[in-house]
């Protein structure tokens, strides 16, 4: 597919974004703390095992990618993702064959475009849909804690998109486009049922006409679907609504039961887009809910589903699900998984009851065969020796920054972090870098200077949410060299480890190599200053504190580079 150029205005509304904040002078808040590098490494058993030819892994993005939209535009498919209040926000990925994926963009990709300040890391960007019509691309989504629902458009995927258009009169989350083809065009989301619920969890979904013109729905909003597919077994947390027509049926697909153990997918039908719809008989059709809990490398939450259609006429089906270790545990957050669909008597099936979702399954008939899916699933070495001119695509920031720490110019072949006062426990913008962990089983390194002065902490973190997290670092203590592992594991963050690094071992301006090693909910935690070996300042920590279950909410673990500027002892 040919894309079209930016305008200038465009081009000067991208300089804003994360690329531009590279350009402006660096933030002088403490000491600069130089990285050399970081490397990410995943050796999972489940990767490990041979891939026959003809066949794909599961998930096909690995981490935290909850929540996938797809939609395809002549050869090419496009992804989006929820991002809650991580910068920037809303990936876009491309595809060629639903299999191999690329990051290309973000929807918001510029601080002006949304503040998430004062917002919990689980708040801010719900399920975002996007669809293309015409030539132009559409997405829609909910910044809760903000504006709402909104839309944003672009010529080209990988941007610049516009700023977001909130949408009017519509409350609730998870907001998807149908686009008939008599040239109507519905607005789809959950909301709230019609009068008093009946019991906690009871949602709707709601449709009404959307006016592209205008850029706003227009005419009476209705629920087409109140509670779930049976009103009497008191269904929860009906969402994540997607219209499609096929034969001339209009199939309506949703998750039903909450995200966790009890998530699925359901379909209903009906000859109008406006209902009534009538419930699959053999519904839910994905759901990881009815196999046993003690079966081995459960995956599990399995559902969310988008669905699109193969140029060989085959229907896939992208979905959310986990890779769970003792049960209930995922450190990995929420992953996008692909499945085929089946048409059975007119409906669509993706897995038959009773079946665990593969880890391995055949491709479609225009898969590229053979070719590696990493970094995005597979085991691999990912490696930034912060050699480029802007920050990898990899790299996030816990909310929209409001000043420039992050600096690659500083000292080319360096990243340089100017580290702010602001704790991984704030709801602000720390000078914390994030990458995702996408591996049960990983390793995470960096060697950076230590600083030469007290004042300043920098290390590596371990984050999943404002109160459970890993934070391990050096500083200086008058003139000794303190390392330390402080760990928050649900609001009162403590020191589980530290020690002194020897006079002579390590001496200013030399670098310091710090490695957290993960196994499940087992973490490890190491440090090397002198090139003779790594040094285990803890071992077998319980990091099931990172796991979702735990922690709450609906984000995974992200590794990465982190300072702070702190009090001088």
């Amino acid at each position: 597919m040919s894309r079209s150029l930016p305008s200038a205005a465009a081009l000067a509304r991208a300089c804003l974004g994360l690329a531009g904040l590279l350009a402006l002078p660096a933030a002088r808040a403490g000491e600069a703390v130089r990285y050399h590098w970081f490397e990410y490494r995943g050796h999972d058993a489940a990767f490990a095992q041979p891939l026959p030819p003809g066949h794909y892994r599961n998930p096909v993005l690995a981490g935290f990618y909850p929540d996938p939209s797809v939609t395809r535009a002549g050869d090419r498919y496009y992804l989006v993702n929820s991002s809650f209040a991580y910068f920037p926000g809303l990936p876009v990925s491309e595809s060629r064959d639903l299999v191999h994926w690329k990051q290309i963009g973000n929807v918001i990709d510029r601080p002006a475009q949304m503040d998430f300040d004062g917002q919990r890391i689980s708040r801010s960007l719900f399920a975002a849909s996007i669809a293309f019509h015409d030539g132009s691309f559409y997405v829609v989504g909910t910044e809760v804690d903000g504006g709402g629902n909104f839309l944003a458009t672009a010529k080209d995927p990988a941007g610049p998109w516009s700023d977001p258009t909130w949408l009017r009169g519509v409350d609730g989350i998870d907001p998807s486009l149908f686009f008939d083809d008599d040239g109507k065009v519905y607005l789809l989301n959950n909301g709230p049922p019609q009068g008093p619920p009946l019991y906690e969890g009871l949602r709707a979904i709601w449709m009404q006409r959307f006016d592209l013109a205008r850029r706003q729905p227009v005419g009476p909003r209705k629920v087409i679907l109140n509670g779930g597919v049976d009103l009497s077994k008191h269904p929860i947390w009906i969402e994540g609504p997607h219209l499609y027509k096929r034969d001339g049926w209009y199939y309506l697909s949703c998750a039903e039961g909450g995200t966790a153990l009890n998530h699925s997918q359901v379909v209903l039908r009906s000859r109008s887009p406006w209902g009534p719809y009538q419930p699959y008989a053999h519904d839910p059709i994905l759901t990881q809910r009815d196999l046993p809990a003690d079966r081995a490398d459960p995956v599990i939450n399995a559902g969310h589903a988008d669905l699109v259609e193969g140029p060989d006429g085959q229907w896939w089906a992208l979905f959310l699900a986990s890779r769970a270790y003792g049960g209930t545990h995922f450190n990995t957050g929420r992953e996008t998984w692909l499945l085929p669909v089946r048409w059975k008597n007119g409906w669509p099936v993706i897995l038959d009851h009773g079946h665990t979702v593969p880890r391995i399954a055949p491709s479609p008939s225009f898969a590229w065969n053979g070719a590696s899916q990493a970094p995005m699933s597979g085991n691999f070495t990912w490696r930034d020796d912060f050699d480029k001119p802007t920050l990898d695509r990899a790299w996030l920031y816990l909310r929209a920054p409001k000043q420039p720490w992050a600096d690659l110019r500083a000292r080319p072949g360096m990243l340089t972090l100017h580290p702010l006062p602001e704790g991984l426990d704030a709801l602000h913008n720390p000078s914390f870098l994030a990458r995702r962990q996408q591996h049960l089983a990983f390793d995470a390194s960096t060697a950076l200077e230590v600083p030469a002065k007290p004042g300043t902490a920098a290390g590596l973190a371990a984050f999943q949410n404002e109160t459970h997290w890993y934070f391990l670092g050096v500083h200086r203590v008058g003139a000794r060299v303190e390392l330390f592992l402080r760990k928050d594991a649900g609001g009162q963050p403590t020191t589980v480890a530290h020690a002194w690094i020897e006079p002579g071992r390590i001496k200013p301006g030399a670098t310091l190599k710090l490695k957290i090693a993960g196994d499940g909910g087992a973490y490890a935690f190491a440090w090397d200053a002198d090139g003779t070996g790594w040094r285990w300042l803890r071992r077998g920590d319980d990091a099931t504190i990172l796991s979702t279950d735990v922690a709450g909410g609906f984000v995974g673990t992200m590794l990465g580079p982190y300072a702070r500027t702190e009090a001088v002892r």
